[in-house]
């Protein structure tokens, strides 16, 4: 499972990365850059393949349309890659509502004797880096509709394998425009997704603090000793 981030960069260098520009509203609204600790529930840019022209703040934590209650988003803020056209809630989504969602790093927690340690994963060729999404649009019983993603997960590449058994569904650059491109069949869609290479990620320790969602600082994303 992917449920904790980071995305520690301005929106100009975002809009530069993925020449497209914020609704300045958003930005009034929001502005939740840099973020070192991103978490579900979080409202965190994402591109959508209805406007590449833009970037958008969606909730992390999908909410289907048929939801009663918005706390389904808790329960959904990733989807696993090999179910996608077997789950109703994301086979909707991956034929009609694909997204690509920014982060310069995520976290993992690793089983150790002393506990679990996290680690922060960066990729050593782009400083941002984007992950495959689905989103949805959902109307709150007040009437507002709020617009949410979830992150596709695959199985880890031999970097991540000794940290956890799953990996966020990174794309390579020259993908993420093919990821939103809905004349692509979704099975087709799918199948670009491979586990980023190993030799272009690094892992390293950081401070436990990570896992309080409270904490947000630029510590957080610095190396960590073994002691």
């Amino acid at each position: 499972m992917c449920g904790r981030s980071s995305l520690t960069v301005t929106e100009k260098e975002l809009e530069k990365r993925f020449n497209a520009t914020f609704y300045s509203e958003d930005l009034e609204r929001y502005n939740p850059l840099p973020n070192f600790n991103v978490a579900p529930t979080h409202m965190h840019p994402v591109m959508t393949n209805l406007d590449q022209e833009h970037l958008q703040f969606f909730r992390w934590g999908l909410i289907p349309f048929w939801a009663k209650d918005i706390k389904v988003g808790y329960k959904m803020i990733n989807a696993r890659k090999e179910t996608l056209l077997e789950k109703n809630t994301f086979k909707n989504a991956v034929n009609k509502k694909r997204c690509i969602v920014p982060f310069d790093g995520f976290y993992e927690w690793k089983k150790t004797e002393d506990g679990k340690q996290p680690y922060r994963i960066v990729t050593t060729d782009t400083d941002i880096f984007s992950v495959a999404g689905l989103w949805e649009r959902w109307k709150s019983p007040e009437g507002q509709d709020i617009y949410s993603f979830t992150l596709i997960t695959q199985e880890p590449n031999e970097l991540m394998t000794d940290i956890h058994n799953r990996m966020p569904a990174i794309l390579l650059p020259d993908q993420e425009r093919d990821w939103l491109d809905m004349t692509i069949p979704a099975e087709e869609a799918i199948q670009m997704l491979e586990p980023y290479p190993s030799e272009l990620m690094k892992a390293y320790r950081v401070s436990k603090r990570v896992g309080n969602v409270r904490e947000n600082d630029k510590e957080l994303i610095h190396e960590v000793n073994e002691s």
